[in-house]
C-alpha cells in the first residue's frame, strides 16, 4: 500500500509543479493550440499551450520508478530498500510511452505545420503496429495469458494464441489511444474522467496482489504502482488543465493515458471489463462512428456535431457543466465496472453470491 501512495504522491508532485514551468517553456516557443472553426465558443483557447503530456510522461515514470525503493523498513530500520521490477509493469510503461511518444510526434507536426493537421493515419498506424508488436511479444515472453477474459476471475474460454493475441493488443491499444484522443476535447474531461479509470485499475491490481491465489499474476503490485503514478500524474495535470485550462495535454498525452489504460487491462487480464470501465471514452467514440455512418450512407447527421460532447455544446450547454456531467457518467460506469469485477471474485472464490 504504501508503494501505491509513494508512486501517486511522487506524480502528483512532480506535475503541480512542473506543469507551470511547462507553461512558461511552451508560451516562450509558441507552441499553442489549434482550435477547429465551428466552435466559436473555443475561439478563446486557440494559442493555449499545448503538449503538456509531456510532464505527464515525465511524472508516471518518475513515481514508478521512485515507488521501488524506501529509506526505512519496520523491520530492518533506515537504510535503501528495493523492491524488483516485474516484468508487466514494464509492459506498461511501453505502452504508455510509446503511444505517448506517437502522440508527440502528432503534436510536434501539427506545431511545424501551423494548423490542426499532424501525422498521416499511415505513419501513425505503422507506430502504433511497432508499440504493439513489441508489447504482444514482451507479453509473451513473460507469460502473460493468452485466453480473451471478462475479469481476472472469469475467462471466456477463448485461446487466442501468440498471433491472435498479437491482434487483440494492437486492437486494444489503438482503440483505447484514439478513444481517449477524441474525448479530449474539453477542459479538463480527460484528465478528470483518466483519474476515475486509474484508480479502479490500482484498486483491481491491488485487489489481485493480495489475492494471489485467485488470479495467479505476476507483477500486479507494480501494475498498481503504475497506475496509482498515472492518478497522480493526471490529478496534478488537472490541476493547470480545469477550465479555463491553462495548458491542454494534446495528444502527447491522451495517447499515452489511451496506451497506458489498454496496457493495464490486458495485463490484469479484464480485457472486456475496459469496455465498461472506459465507457465514457466507448461513447464519445460511438458518437463519431455513427455521425460518420449515418452521413455518409443517409446524407444526414444524428448530432450538431461530433464528438458527442461538442453537440451538447452547440445545444447550449455550458463547458462546464458538459465536463462535471461527463465527469459523473464516468464515475458510475467505473462504479458499475469495479462492481462486476468484486461480484467475480466472489463468484470465484465462494461460487455465487
Amino acid at each position: 500500500m504504501i508503494s501505491l501512495l509513494v508512486a501517486a504522491a511522487t506524480s502528483l508532485t512532480i506535475t503541480i509543479l512542473g506543469t507551470p514551468v511547462a507553461i512558461r517553456i511552451l508560451r516562450a516557443k509558441n507552441i499553442g493550440q489549434f482550435i477547429q472553426e465551428e466552435l466559436e465558443g473555443h475561439a478563446h483557447k486557440r494559442g493555449t499551450p499545448t503538449m503538456g503530456g509531456v510532464v505527464m510522461l515525465i511524472g508516471v515514470v518518475v513515481g514508478y520508478l521512485v515507488a521501488h525503493f524506501r529509506f526505512f523498513s519496520f523491520g530492518e530500520g533506515f537504510g535503501l530498500f528495493s523492491q524488483p521490477f516485474s516484468s508487466p509493469g514494464w509492459l506498461a510503461l511501453l505502452a504508455f510511452l510509446g503511444m505517448g511518444a506517437i502522440g508527440f510526434f502528432d503534436d510536434f507536426v501539427k506545431y511545424a505545420r501551423k494548423e490542426n493537421k499532424g501525422l498521416s493515419k499511415r505513419w501513425k498506424f505503422l507506430g502504433q503496429l511497432a508499440v504493439a508488436g513489441l508489447f504482444a511479444w514482451g507479453a509473451v515472453a513473460a507469460g502473460v495469458s493468452t485466453e480473451l477474459w471478462l475479469t481476472a476471475a472469469r475467462s471466456t474460454g477463448i485461446d487466442l494464441g501468440p498471433w491472435l493475441y498479437g491482434v487483440l493488443v494492437l486492437v486494444m491499444l489503438t482503440a483505447a489511444a484514439n478513444a481517449v484522443n477524441l474525448t479530449d476535447g474539453l477542459d479538463g474531461l480527460v484528465a478528470g474522467s483518466g483519474s476515475f479509470v486509474f484508480g479502479a485499475y490500482v484498486l483491481v491490481a491491488f485487489w489481485q496482489f493480495r489475492n494471489p491465489s485467485t488470479y495467479q499474476l505476476n507483477g500486479a503490485l507494480d501494475l498498481g504502482m503504475f497506475g496509482a503514478a498515472a492518478v497522480g500524474a493526471v490529478l496534478g495535470f488537472l490541476w493547470w488543465n480545469a477550465a479555463p485550462a491553462k495548458i491542454i495535454m494534446g495528444d502527447t498525452g491522451s495517447q499515452a493515458l489511451g496506451g497506458g489504460l489498454a496496457a493495464l487491462a490486458l495485463l490484469t487480464n479484464t480485457h472486456l471489463l475496459l469496455i465498461l470501465l472506459g465507457g465514457l471514452y466507448v461513447m464519445v467514440t460511438v458518437s463519431v462512428i455513427l455521425q460518420v455512418f449515418s452521413f455518409r450512407v443517409f446524407g444526414k447527421r444524428i448530432f450538431r456535431m461530433a464528438p458527442i460532447h461538442h453537440h451538447f455544446e452547440l445545444k447550449g450547454w455550458p463547458e462546464t457543466t458538459v465536463i462535471i456531467r461527463f465527469w459523473i457518467l464516468a464515475g458510475v460506469m467505473v462504479a458499475v465496472g469495479v462492481g462486476i469485477f468484486y461480484a467475480d471474485f466472489l463468484w470465484a472464490t465462494e461460487g455465487g453470491l
